[in-house]
């Protein structure tokens, strides 16, 4: 059968006679796991079988998870990492190889943007940036010779901003190169990447995923119809000896993973060597996050709609920025990406010194001072002094990102509350 989004959830990738006939889906707490004999090993480790052999490879309550983020997108695998920075990190490193270059904006979160300068051009991969994001055609202008993919965020932070990804998809693929969305902010519930062009997804599990501000994971996703046996990527087409079969032949990627190239890769090389495993139990934990995640993000939207309105007719509020805000530039994108809502992260400029709005932060009850987003909590920060303080002026200045920006991530409390919490606090610093 074809089951619904809602359906899959909850129960995606589980089968219950598999494992005791247990409810809920076991957490498998353990290193390593029998061989049986060495017949069975050789098949293990020439990848004939896929069972489970050391957890830092695969386990079950990671493969279950992995499994159910596959069925949520349509998509052909899945693989969950330790955390999101693993996910973007192993995604990249994964589509450039050696000598390729990585073309994206600085429209991501801060650590990305930092990783592109302080780590990155230390390991070989260059990162070009397109300065505006907004003009598609910059894309198609920013490609080079050895660009090996396009990397976007679907729903940016913190300023909600959105790309025309079917467009920026469709450059990618006229280069035969692929397109990277994280979509982190936006969660399957409001957007599906691989609708739209997306060839592979990365996820920052922490957040909304997961969504109570418990664990700490990623998840890289593809849709199995990118075909990386072009030419443009010779690290998935060169034999490796430790991909060879029972018979000691030499296999390359594409023949030992001919569904999930691009997962495949990552978890025989980058996790295999790097080592960013998931833990059976925090895989659990995001198992849990995902049961409720259209009831929370329903909810955080509404929330976001709500204060909002609020803000805008704030006498001390210079803006707000979200596509649900009057005067957006980004509504007629939201409708095509976005008809359940843009999600529940929002910022706005305080109307005040530097002093008040570190008054007004300190003022909040109800909103939590968190870098995260995505949590059942809504939280307030002021990101260019924490989330993205490794931004230098320029970065800052492409982004738009000024000193007098607060961000908000709208949770599942009342909106009255939250409204009132805001009044307050305002308030209490301009009497």
């Amino acid at each position: 059968m074809s089951y619904d989004f809602d359906t899959l959830k909850v129960q995606g990738g589980y089968d219950a006679s598999l494992h005791n006939n247990a409810v809920s889906v076991p957490i498998y707490q353990t290193a390593a796991f029998g061989l049986g004999d060495s017949y069975r090993a050789d098949r293990l480790f020439s990848f004939s079988e896929d069972d489970p052999i050391y957890t830092r490879l695969s386990n079950p309550t990671v493969d279950i998870l992995e499994k159910r983020l596959a069925a949520l997108h349509g998509a052909a695998g899945a693989i969950a990492l330790a955390s999101g920075m693993a996910a973007v990190s192993y995604a990249l490193l994964n589509a450039a190889g050696k000598g390729g270059r990585i073309l994206t904006t600085a429209r991501l979160y801060g650590g990305t943007v930092d990783a592109f300068t302080s780590i990155f051009p230390d390991i070989g991969l260059e990162i070009d940036i397109i300065e505006n994001p907004d003009d598609v055609s910059a894309f198609e202008r920013g490609l080079k010779s050895n660009t090996r993919a396009i990397y976007i965020e679907s729903l940016t932070n913190p300023f909600a901003t959105i790309p025309d990804m079917n467009k920026i998809a469709g450059i990618a693929h006229s280069r035969k190169i692929p397109l990277i969305v994280d979509n982190t902010i936006a969660t399957p519930y409001l957007l599906n990447p691989f609708e739209y062009g997306a060839d592979v997804v990365v996820y920052s599990a922490t957040k909304g995923l997961s969504g109570h501000g418990n664990v700490i994971a990623g998840a890289v996703i593809e849709s199995g119809k990118f075909n990386y046996g072009s030419g443009n990527f010779p690290h998935f087409e060169r034999p490796l000896w430790f991909l060879r079969g029972t018979d000691n032949i030499e296999r390359n990627i594409l023949q030992v993973f001919p569904k999930t190239p691009f997962t495949g890769r990552l978890r025989a090389v980058h996790l295999n060597y790097l080592g960013a495993a998931l833990s059976p139990f925090d895989a659990y934990l995001v198992l849990l996050g995902l049961e409720t995640l259209s009831e929370r993000v329903s909810k955080q939207v509404a929330n976001a709609l709500a204060v909002i309105q609020y803000l805008e007719n704030s006498p001390h509020v210079k803006w707000v920025c979200h596509p649900a805000a009057k005067n957006n530039p980004y509504k007629s994108l939201a409708e095509k990406y976005f008809p359940k809502g843009a999600g529940g992260v929002l910022s706005f400029g305080f109307k005040g010194t530097e002093e008040e709005k570190r008054r007004f932060l300190a003022a909040t009850k109800v909103f939590g001072y968190q870098a995260n987003i995505g949590d059942a909590r809504s939280l307030i920060i002021n990101p260019t002094e924490t989330t993205h303080v490794e931004l230098t002026p320029g970065q800052r200045e492409l982004v738009g990102l000024g000193t007098d920006t607060i961000r908000l991530s709208l949770g599942l409390e009342s909106p009255k509350d939250l409204i009132a919490d805001l009044e307050q606090a305002f308030k209490e610093v301009f009497g």
